[in-house]
């Protein structure tokens, strides 16, 4: 029988799950608050608005062309396309403004200061393709909860899925309720960036469910507190080194990685954070809350090897 650890060097992380519960949900109603008040900022991918690529002769400093279109009243996505020369500019749509003339206000804007500029092409991309994929990415993410959902009972039990499922639900709405809250832009990087979260969580979520389990069979004297406890302080170095680095990884982008992808990187520190701390907290505390017990962990009995041998 092994040996139950000394419960000294441990954080007793079951015993702070009722503070941790009261502030998940603090931040979950505030996140579902925000989002049916104030929705999300939408960008042009999911609104429409016009996308317009334009070349120039010399590597373009993307900097100084998004400040010369918002000194001209357009607030606009500018990112290089292929290559240092090439420009990708994205504006979304205004209300009461000729969608046909946005095009050569950019570019009288953009010749202002560089003559030599050339269009390349002028393209209104209209709400129905962001509602279309708005659409496509809820039901990328229900079928990714409902994989996970099944991926989890097999391997486990029916509550090691309901805890995961909980867990990865409070991460998503208050990753995206933060961006509510902040109305910084909701594009397709967010999008995408939402889908890697639910995976990164998972993936923490999964081993400590992994110990957890192992030690429901192996420590056969402690509690399913205890257990769960003991199973969280012994996957905690990984849990952090994990997290630290991917977070540093995340930080890099998000300095240096320009402001195209500061949406994404935002995003997914802030999906580090909450999915780590969810791990901890939500998902295991589901557990002990839905009543967890080592019998429903045990291997079902085989029958007697004796009683098989006396069937004819």
């Amino acid at each position: 029988m092994r040996k139950i650890p000394s419960q000294k060097k441990m954080f007793n992380f079951t015993g702070m799950r009722k503070p941790a519960l009261i502030l998940s949900t603090l931040l979950f109603i505030a996140s579902i608050g925000s989002l049916i008040i104030n929705g999300l900022n939408l960008g042009v991918d999911f609104t429409g608005g016009t996308v317009i690529e334009v070349g120039y002769q010399e590597p373009a400093d993307v900097d100084k062309i998004r400040a010369a279109l918002l000194d001209g009243k357009f607030d606009a996505l500018v990112q290089h396309f292929g290559t240092a020369k090439d420009v990708l500019i994205r504006i979304a749509p205004k209300e009461d403004e000729n969608r046909a003339e946005v095009g050569d206000k950019v570019l009288a804007i953009l010749k202002a200061n560089n003559p030599d500029i050339q269009m390349r092409r002028v393209e209104n991309v209209g709400p129905q393709i962001g509602d279309e994929l708005r659409d496509d990415g809820g039901t990328a993410m229900l079928l990714a909860l409902a994989g996970i959902l099944i991926y989890v009972t097999l391997r486990f039990e029916f509550r090691f899925s309901v805890g995961a499922i909980i867990a990865l639900i409070h991460d998503v709405v208050i990753t995206v309720g933060i961006f509510s809250i902040t109305r910084m832009e909701f594009d397709l990087t967010i999008l995408a960036a939402i889908l890697a979260i639910i995976g990164y969580s998972l993936n923490d979520t999964i081993v400590v469910f992994d110990r957890v389990r192992e030690n429901f069979l192996k420590l056969r004297k402690a509690g399913a507190e205890e257990s769960i406890n003991i199973s969280i302080n012994q996957t905690l170095a990984r849990t952090i080194v994990t997290s630290l680095t991917t977070l540093l990884v995340l930080s890099a982008l998000y300095i240096f990685g320009g402001k195209i992808i500061h949406g994404f990187s935002m995003a997914m520190i802030i999906g580090v954070i909450v999915g780590t701390y969810s791990s901890i907290y939500v998902a295991s505390s589901s557990l002990l809350m839905m009543g967890i017990t080592r019998e429903a962990l045990l291997p079902p009995e085989k029958e007697n090897e004796d009683e098989l041998s006396e069937i004819p």
